[in-house]
């Protein structure tokens, strides 16, 4: 056993936000997909309630769309040796009042993402979904919120491409701004390739 899955084995078994207040509101299932030979990163939020259930990043519609995003097959994207899928918060957070999930835990951010990312070595491309995860992975160059920071994508290409969540709930957003799928995709689903065949 590697360094990564020693670490890997650890975050299974984590229970951290179970014994923090206010407590996990169910038992801890952490999610995520992890393997050293990765070439592209997904930086996302917490894993939804199907992901919970299925203990499967992103088996949901927004998943689907996150694939559609970055040009590849289901195959592709559930392959560790290609992707590696790491949320900010391990687990599914719970429902807010509003019917959308809860934030992502902090305590998984403290307690094992810099290590785990350290591990990562091969990872040529980092996809950040939403502000949490574009906020820790670009320090002082998130710009404070994810449409301007998407808006600036280019500062960051090809290396990091920031985004926004892939759900439903954007729609909006992705009728207000068609620059995204218009210029900002094709250059992202090229670096997705060149990492992939790199």
């Amino acid at each position: 056993m590697d360094e990564l899955d020693h670490l890997r084995l650890q975050i299974s078994n984590c229970d951290i936000c179970s014994k923090s207040d206010p407590p996990l509101p169910h038992a801890p299932n952490p999610v995520l997909q992890v393997k050293s030979s990765a070439k592209v990163l997904i930086a996302g939020q917490a894993p939804g309630n199907l992901a919970d259930q299925t203990c499967k990043p992103f088996n949901d519609p927004s998943g689907k769309r996150l694939r559609e995003w970055l040009g590849v097959s289901d195959a592709e994207f559930y392959d560790p040796d290609t992707f590696a899928i790491v949320p900010m918060g391990f687990c599914f957070p719970g429902y807010a009042r509003s019917g959308g999930d809860l934030p992502p835990r902090k305590e998984c951010a403290l307690t094992w993402r810099e290590h785990l990312i350290t591990k990562l070595a091969g990872v040529k491309v980092q996809i950040l979904i939403g502000g949490y995860a574009q906020s820790w992975h670009l320090g002082k160059s998130y710009r404070g919120s994810v449409t301007e920071t998407v808006e600036n994508w280019r500062q960051f290409a090809p290396d990091y491409f920031p985004v926004p969540h892939p759900s439903w709930r954007n729609n909006s957003w992705l009728k207000k701004y068609p620059w995204f799928e218009k210029d900002l995709l094709p250059e992202l689903q090229t670096a997705v390739r060149r990492a992939l065949s790199g």
